[in-house]
């Protein structure tokens, strides 16, 4: 049976994701508090890139509407576009650094916990000979002094 929440078509209810573009010009306006001739500026400088319906007209996503609530935070603060533009590019860049971290850790992880098997495996196999390093989980960030 179709609830209230769904409209009465029986579909369930969908919020739509950050990155769907949803929102016309008018209500990205207001949720931003900025004019939508600001957010026109900001979309032809290059700062936000909403989608476009088939008529060319803008379409703004959650996610956008963030991104110009941050515009309006380091405008209000005195920075130029231009500084916007570079403080954004630094974020993303920080950012993907960010991730690319976490994956190289975890693949250090992987690689020290396949080496400490292999190493476990070799001794089994041949337990008469000399240790030639100290005991200890292997580290490629250990400073050997």
């Amino acid at each position: 049976m179709a609830g209230p929440r769904d409209g009465g078509t029986g579909r369930g209810s969908r919020v739509p994701g950050p990155t769907v573009p949803v929102y016309v010009i008018s209500v990205a306006a207001e949720l931003t508090g900025l004019h939508p001739q600001t957010l026109r500026q900001y979309d032809r400088v290059g700062l936000v890139s909403p989608g476009r319906t088939g008529g060319g007209g803008r379409r703004y996503s959650l996610r956008d509407i963030e991104l110009l609530r941050e515009i309006a935070e380091l405008t209000a603060t005195g920075i130029g576009l231009e500084g916007v533009r570079r403080i954004l590019e630094l974020e993303n860049q920080v950012t993907a650094l960010r991730s690319r971290n976490r994956e190289l850790r975890a693949r250090v992880a992987d690689l020290q916990s396949a080496l400490e098997s292999t190493l476990s495996a070799l001794q089994e196999q041949r337990p008469n000979l000399p240790v030639l390093r100290q005991s200890g989980p292997v580290s490629p960030f250990r400073d050997p002094h």
